[in-house]
């Protein structure tokens, strides 16, 4: 990590951060004008300059319809553009915004809109600009949701979504260097109000950084609290893989469905909540399950399983959690697709 926060990016900097992705054939910018991604598109072109024979590099701009500003914004992205050589792209997120939840919908409308041109160019990666002040920013949403060890890891520098790669090379950077980079090139860039409008949860933390920093909760800090659980997360899923290998030894046919019920209890309750979460995720179709769900049914299941000792039934259980049926017997734990639901009416 880079201990200056207020020098420029250098140019054997700019090699290092995008080295991962020069075997490439096509790569995807996402560019809104704003600092960051301003100084993702210059970054990106000087490193591409530098090699014989780099990836093509598409930026891509998404208008959501939302600011008056947003076109103008488009333009000034698409001018910088030509004059790096590299071809933009502005694309519109059509259709009625929801008057809730728009943040959400915004960020999940750009991703389909990025990687839908990710595929038709033939781009393995969608490079983001998201920063170690925005890795920071987003610990602290965790934290303030009451997230596991897998959520408060944050924001990985790659992950697969789409068929395609999601990436963002920038992540140890703090957002001070990328500023200061532009101020050195004489570059500039947008300022989105809603990014200080405190009516949306990540800007009014935002606001209180200043403050944690004084107590020693600074982005530094944060980030490196985020590596150190991602690093304990792939710890544990490692251990879930081995714990998958084993239960299978005890029950091959219900491997992919279930498991060995006095096997499944003899595990540590981090390992189970695990191993359901990925059996639920496997065969249900209603999108991914909280994890307060899932540990809601776990200590059900272990409820079950300790009166089943004087009743003595034979289905201890029967639960459905998103499109999963979950079924409980003295010897073991079914997981299969959950029937269809019934109509009202």
């Amino acid at each position: 990590m880079i201990e200056d926060d207020a020098s420029p990016i250098l140019a054997t900097e700019a090699k290092l951060l995008f080295a991962d992705w020069k075997a490439a054939r096509a790569l995807v910018l996402a560019v809104s004008g704003g600092p960051d991604s301003m100084a993702l598109m210059w970054l990106a072109a000087r490193w591409r300059r530098g090699l014989k024979c780099g990836p093509d590099l598409i930026a891509v701009t998404v208008d959501h319809g939302l600011r008056r500003e947003a076109a103008r914004e488009a333009r000034n992205v698409k001018q910088l553009a030509r004059s790096l050589g590299i071809s933009h792209r502005t694309l519109r997120w059509i259709g009625k915004k929801p008057a809730t939840g728009l943040p959400a919908a915004a960020r999940e409308a750009r991703y389909a809109l990025l990687f839908k041109t990710a595929r038709s160019h033939g781009a393995s990666h969608v490079l983001t600009a998201h920063t170690l002040d925005d890795q920071a920013e987003t610990v602290l949403m965790r934290i303030s949701r009451g997230s596991g060890i897998a959520g408060l890891s944050a924001m990985a520098r790659e992950t697969s979504r789409e068929g395609a790669a999601l990436a963002r090379p920038l992540l140890h950077v703090p957002k001070s260097r990328l500023i200061a980079t532009l101020g050195k090139a004489g570059i500039g860039y947008a300022e989105d109000p809603t990014n200080r409008d405190v009516s949306f949860t990540r800007p009014r933390l935002r606001a209180l950084m200043p403050a944690l920093a004084n107590e020693g909760c600074d982005a530094r800090n944060l980030a490196r609290l985020a590596w150190r659980l991602a690093r304990a997360n792939m710890a544990l899923e490692l251990l879930v893989d081995g714990a998958e290998r084993y239960l299978a030894l005890r029950d091959r046919a219900a491997h992919h469905s279930g498991f060995q019920a006095s096997a499944f209890a003899a595990l540590s309750e981090e390992i189970r909540v695990r191993l359901l979460l990925r059996a639920i995720g496997r065969v249900g179709c209603e999108g991914s399950v909280e994890l307060g769900k899932v540990e809601s049914l776990l200590a059900a299941l272990d409820r079950a399983a300790a009166d089943n000792v004087a009743a003595g039934r034979r289905i201890l259980l029967r639960r459905t959690l998103a499109g999963a049926l979950v079924t409980l017997t003295a010897e073991r734990i079914t997981v299969e697709p959950a029937p269809p639901r019934r109509r009202q009416g």
